[in-house]
């Protein structure tokens, strides 16, 4: 897939570590110059230096999504640099040790929520007029839990199913404007967030799990496609493991 994405510009929330650090990097060696976007600033700033040496453009900006007007603003430093967004990748995505029901508290509630799913609303928001401007394409990293129900917690598959959601309803709206929207559901996938399970994924399975950069090779298969296709959604297991 070299240089699929050669002029165009990707933004990636989530960049710092896992699938958006991946994705990142998958776009950029497709040719795409991409703005980099997390919390963590030495890590952007890590992966937009690995984005240099294949003479890609960087720009990495740190921004909390739980803040509204963060990442709002966010958006706006991102055009203002990049002059526009033809693929926006919201890659960001949190859980919890304590998730189950009966000991989910309203805070990890409204933290589950605010990073998961209005941080989406509020960045896909602000972006959308250059998004249209651009006939862009957005993807979202939701879960395999939407289709396949697991012990990840109501707060996380609640969130994850809204994502879908918000995916397909964009996507009713905004096709007419040459914007098109996917929705990924990656399954066990290994991350640095396998690491806030209640109990540790035993290595065995581990071993077993995708790569993040398969997810991100996923990415960049969805976004290269013509004007006239795209994927309303799609999953992605790993072979090995069959999740029922």
């Amino acid at each position: 897939m070299t240089h699929t994405h050669r002029g165009q510009r990707a933004a990636v929330y989530g960049a710092s570590s896992g699938m958006g650090r991946e994705t990142a990097l998958a776009l950029a060696r497709a040719g795409a110059d991409v703005a980099v976007l997390a919390r963590d600033f030495d890590a952007l700033t890590v992966v937009a230096a690995e984005i240099k040496t294949m003479g890609r453009r960087a720009v990495p900006i740190a921004v909390d999504v739980k803040d509204s007007k963060a990442a709002r603003d966010s958006v706006s430093n991102i055009v203002d640099v990049l002059r526009g967004i033809d693929i926006l990748v919201y890659a960001t995505g949190w859980n919890i040790p304590k998730r189950a029901l009966e000991v989910l508290s309203a805070s990890d509630w409204e933290l589950m929520q605010r990073t998961n799913l209005w941080g989406l609303y509020d960045v896909t928001q602000a972006a959308l007029p250059t998004l249209r401007e651009c006939s862009a394409r957005l993807v979202v990293i939701s879960s395999a839990a939407v289709q396949i129900p697991d012990v990840s917690g109501v707060a996380y598959q609640s969130t994850k199913h809204a994502e879908a959601g918000f995916v397909h309803g964009l996507m009713r709206e905004e096709a007419e404007h040459g914007i098109r929207a996917t929705v990924l559901f990656p399954g066990l996938t290994e991350t640095p967030m396998l690491g806030r399970r209640p109990s540790p994924t035993p290595q065995a399975i581990v071993a077993q799990a995708l790569q993040p950069v398969d997810v991100a090779d996923t990415v960049v298969f969805v976004t290269s496609l013509p004007s006239r296709a795209y994927v309303p959604e799609l999953m992605l297991l790993p072979a090995a493991i069959q999740q029922r």
